[in-house]
């Protein structure tokens, strides 16, 4: 059933039936199933034939206009025959509404991205929407699966720096009755310091052990291409470079070097 109004919606999968305005200036927007797929089975994948009942769902979406909309889509609900699957029965669904979802992914995905890419807080992509701190909280985890499993861009100079992240976190040990620590205050960050790869990675801690740590996820020609490495003040850096990095050569604005990893002055 495609008509100008299904191509306005955009919503790939079903097709819009009628739309009515409800006495509060929403719209409501009746759906129908118009993708086949949404009839095959989750577990197997065989198309059902047989019809066992129908349900109605109302997932929210991104907004339109001042007044908003709302959907209604009357599903059906369909018997899996299939020999051996584990699945008996299951409802229609699309990848923007997956069975039982409450949000289209489009709307997920807007919210994530609002933190990912505009630097929103989760409370105001939460608020705008009208979502909860959880579901934007866990859109936004989706979203940075892009960029964190993404694979890193080549750089030539690798920026190396410490980043103080609240307090330490210590714990007594029950068998030592020895306190260890158990978060540290001090995080270490990598960046892409000539060209446009921003923050590329940061771990916990500021040891040279931390550093190598991260080097060693890295692929090692990712890591030969790296030509200068740019740190401050660092004795504990320059060590763990001297390692990881014996190729490159070490930039410094100052030519004292402390013991550890704290800014000081020339």
């Amino acid at each position: 059933m495609l008509n100008d109004t299904t191509l306005l919606l955009d919503l790939d999968g079903v097709s819009v039936a009628r739309v009515e305005r409800l006495a509060d200036g929403r719209r409501r927007v009746h759906l129908v199933t118009a993708d086949e797929a949404a009839r095959a089975c989750p577990a197997c994948g065989v198309f059902a034939t047989r019809v066992k009942g129908s349900a109605v769902t109302r997932p929210r979406d991104l907004p339109h206009g001042e007044s908003g909309w709302e959907f209604r889509w009357p599903k059906r609900r369909w018997w899996c025959r299939e020999a051996g699957c584990p699945r008996r029965s299951f409802t229609e669904q699309i990848p923007q509404i997956p069975a039982g979802a409450r949000l289209t992914a489009r709307l997920r995905g807007a919210a994530g991205r609002r933190i990912r890419d505009a630097g929103s807080t989760v409370i105001q992509a939460a608020r705008d929407p009208h979502l909860s701190w959880p579901t934007v909280m866990e859109a936004f985890r989706t979203q940075a699966r892009d960029v964190t499993e993404a694979p890193l861009p080549q750089v030539t100079v690798l920026g190396i720096d410490e980043t103080r992240r609240g307090r330490p976190r210590w714990e007594r040990d029950a068998d030592t009755d020895k306190w260890r620590l158990t978060r540290d205050r001090w995080h270490t960050g990598f960046t892409d310091a000539l060209g446009h790869g921003g923050l590329l990675g940061q771990v916990e801690g500021r040891t040279a052990a931390d550093v190598l740590a991260w080097l060693a996820t890295t692929d090692l020609d990712w890591r030969k291409g790296i030509g200068h490495i740019a740190i401050d003040m660092s004795a504990t850096y320059r060590a763990a470079i001297r390692v990881g990095l014996p190729h490159a050569t070490v930039v410094s604005t100052t030519s004292t070097w402390s013991s550890s990893p704290t800014k000081c002055c020339p």
